[in-house]
């Protein structure tokens, strides 16, 4: 498949705000590019065999998308006009940089092979991630270790908002949980809850490119079979779909997806999680903490614990 490649110039200030423009249209392949140095935090998460030595950090940033090459002219203007009167947005409030969109022709198979220069492994507390390119460490002072391949599918663990949805699952699932993972992307969330000995986890996308990346993700890291499930669809308009995955069924429901698709998605995610199950959620960008809780509560779902990293949040809530 061909892809289309954007790249718009921003500022490192704005560069988090620009790509939620493009995750809330559901683009592929969001990637940042900026010269800020690794934090020691973040460090401490990853394994770098060298120190990554960038140019002095000027305040720009490039933001990267991606588009198919078979889209229609007019499906392409649509999306492009609302990027860009989305930028037009954030310039009312702060300085972007040029916000230009630039465009080139790309293969996917160069796509793919871009993940393996900036994905490295790395800890999220005691759960060690990697991608499958790279060896264990000789050492292993981890308790779960998780191989994972995106590709062109959403999921590495690294950003922050896949981070909030492993340590919030973590703190609520049980052996033997039957466990919901809407917007699953690679499949990252789901293989976790297997590692935590989940009965069984369903994986949903909208995207069905990712059927093949969350299928070839389990197998890797040795899961049985009969343990999980993907099904590409839509929880939000989809009624059938909701039919097929069933009510009042999960003891954990996962979504790790963005503020504008959780709240109208959340009423079909109360409804299929059981009675006293848990709704673990993240994407949540901090200015939409509070619409967000709302909305959740405003459905019956009550605030166990928000959890906090960077701008980002995650929320914990039990039905």
């Amino acid at each position: 498949m061909k892809y289309r490649e954007y790249t718009i110039k921003t500022t490192t200030a704005a560069e988090d705000l620009v790509a939620d423009i493009l995750n809330e249209l559901d683009l592929e392949g969001v990637e940042i590019v900026d010269n800020v140095p690794v934090s020691k935090e973040d460090k401490e998460k990853m394994i770098i065999d060298v120190d990554i030595e960038l140019p002095p950090d000027d305040g720009t940033a490039t933001v990267k998308f991606y588009l198919n090459a078979d889209a229609s002219k007019e499906e392409i203007e649509s999306t492009l006009k609302s990027i860009n009167e989305g930028l037009d947005e954030l310039r009312d409030f702060m300085d972007i940089g040029e916000g230009i969109i630039v465009e080139k022709d790309v293969n996917d198979e160069d796509w793919i092979n871009n993940w393996k220069k900036y994905f490295k492994s790395f800890y999220i507390d005691d759960i060690f991630i990697r991608p499958s390119w790279e060896e264990e460490p000789k050492v292993k002072d981890y308790n779960v270790s998780v191989i994972i391949d995106p590709k062109t599918s959403f999921g590495t663990g690294h950003h922050e908002t896949t981070m909030l949805c492993i340590k919030g699952m973590r703190k609520v699932i049980k052996e033997g949980d039957d466990v919901l993972d809407i917007g699953t992307g690679s499949g990252i969330l789901s293989i976790i809850a297997n590692k935590f000995n989940a009965k069984h986890t369903l994986g949903i996308d909208i995207d069905p490119i990712c059927e093949e990346t969350f299928y070839e993700n389990m197998e890797v890291n040795g899961i049985e079979k009969s343990k999980y499930e993907y099904i590409t669809g839509d929880m939000i308009s989809d009624g059938a779909l909701r039919d097929r995955v069933g009510y009042e069924k999960y003891d954990v429901c996962l979504a790790n997806i963005l503020s504008d698709v959780i709240i109208p998605m959340a009423p079909y995610a109360f409804k299929a999680t059981k009675k006293n199950g848990f709704f673990v959620t993240s994407g949540i960008i901090d200015f939409k903490e509070e619409e967000v809780s709302k909305a959740l509560e405003d459905i019956g779902f009550m605030i166990v614990e928000k959890i906090h990293q960077g701008e980002w949040v995650g929320i914990i809530c039990r039905k």
